[in-house]
């Protein structure tokens, strides 16, 4: 038998690869996708290796994220609950595509997964995999009862490592598990499971690792541009954009068009998360409803996130229609739900995704926002296909003549028509 596992090097995927060659007779090939765990894959290969398995795979799918995922839900301005900016959840149907892509190209019989049963990541990997590839078997130890009666907790973890020269560097428990990737970093468990615990306070403000606490954000505010065409965020421009980019080493020069630095969708995240952070911009706390039907409490970190979505939003007021926003926005709950829940790749989603797409053909322009202690401010937004006419908005007389008052009161007096009637009869 031949199983590819989804692995990151830590302890729960380091026994799982060893306990899935052992309980399955099983020859085991690691993947991990790289969607910006940063220091997170150093050393990676060998680790796994060393663990038992028979090859590892790591996969730079950074620009494929940000521009095949993170940037279409962007445009449909998907928040889970009206506050979750979907970061882990919108990672693992790509990871889990690329998965069984690998599975299929090896002959593998099965795909594994580390993910526990009282999440929603198992869902999620296992979701992909029934779009994608159903004939594969998915393996999830978690949900079985002779792998729980072995590994209870972490220390018989640790035990089961120490013993089997598995390289891993846990030796207790942590206070908290995080998840990183480009578009943010989520902190759950631990210390974190009591609501009340305060998570912005000073004890906490080691944990965070792309932000700085709003009040050690500088004094001073400091302005962003944002060039968006139809729907995309294409350029970033700043006081320092090109020092920026040096110290995310950025490969060779990139081109401008307005002082605004034309990027890929991978660097507008690394730039947008780098701004953000510093000045503490994008940090969410909340208790979300998972699918599987328990509430759980988590912290994240989406700096460049928060800001990209509040910047695309700002484009949308002045070029979209209003019957077409409105309408996009009725579903946003609904595509936002889709991703949480792990139908990226359901017939929903991807209909979804085609009137989204259709919705952001005019959504072009720059916004100026202003960024200040956790907070993002508009500080302007222009589009050469505007829907705004100043001059029909003034209160001033109207150049135009394109809006006649006086035509507000028979506009008034037939939408209060049904008012007047349903008012006598409950007077009656």
């Amino acid at each position: 038998m031949k199983i590819i596992v989804a692995y990151s090097g830590g302890l729960d995927t380091s026994v799982l690869l060893s306990w899935l060659k052992d309980a399955y007779s099983a020859e085991v090939i690691a993947f991990c996708a790289d969607v910006g765990q940063e220091e997170e894959l150093d050393g990676l290969e060998a680790k796994a290796l060393n663990t038992g398995a028979s090859r590892c795979y790591i996969e730079d799918l950074r620009e494929e994220f940000a521009r095949d995922f993170i940037f279409p839900m962007f445009q449909a301005n998907a928040l889970y609950e009206n506050q979750y900016y979907l970061g882990t959840s919108i990672a693992r149907p790509l990871i889990a595509k690329r998965m069984v892509e690998i599975a299929r190209e090896e002959k593998a019989d099965a795909v594994a997964h580390g993910a526990t049963g009282k999440g929603n990541d198992q869902v999620r990997f296992e979701l992909t995999a029934a779009a994608l590839a159903p004939e594969l078997e998915v393996i999830a130890p978690w949900r079985q009862e002779r792998f729980r009666s072995q590994f209870p907790g972490r220390a018989e973890m640790i035990a089961f490592a120490e013993k089997n020269n598995i390289p891993v560097t846990a030796s207790a428990k942590k206070p908290y598990s995080m998840d990183r990737n480009l578009l943010h970093i989520s902190f759950e468990s631990g210390i974190l499971e009591d609501p009340w615990f305060d998570a912005s306070g000073e004890k906490t403000r080691g944990m965070y690792i792309l932000s700085v606490s709003p009040e050690e954000a500088p004094d001073k505010a400091e302005h962003v541009e944002l060039l968006f065409e139809k729907g995309d965020c294409v350029g970033v421009g700043c006081n320092d954009v090109e020092h920026l980019l040096k110290e995310l080493r950025f490969d060779g020069e990139p081109e401008y068009r307005e002082n605004h630095a034309l990027l890929s969708p991978l660097w507008v995240m690394k730039v947008l998360n780098k701004l953000g952070g510093r000045h503490g911009v994008g940090r969410v706390d909340l208790v979300e409803n998972r699918f599987v039907g328990m509430k759980s409490r988590g912290v994240y970190e989406t700096p460049g996130g928060a800001i990209l979505l509040f910047g695309h939003r700002q484009v949308e007021s002045l070029t979209m229609d209003r019957e077409v926003m409105h309408l996009r926005d009725s579903l946003t709950p609904r595509y936002a739900t889709l991703v949480y829940n792990g139908f990226w790749f359901a017939p929903e989603r991807e209909a979804l995704q085609a009137f989204i797409t259709e919705t952001q053909k005019n959504v072009t322009g720059v916004v100026r926002l202003k960024l200040y202690k956790g907070n993002i401010i508009t500080a302007g937004r222009k589009s050469p296909v505007s829907l705004y006419n100043p001059h029909i908005a003034t209160m001033e007389a109207d150049p135009t003549q394109a809006y006649n008052q006086s035509d507000a009161t028979g506009f008034i007096r037939l939408n209060a028509l049904r008012l007047k009637v349903a008012a006598r009869v409950t007077a009656s």
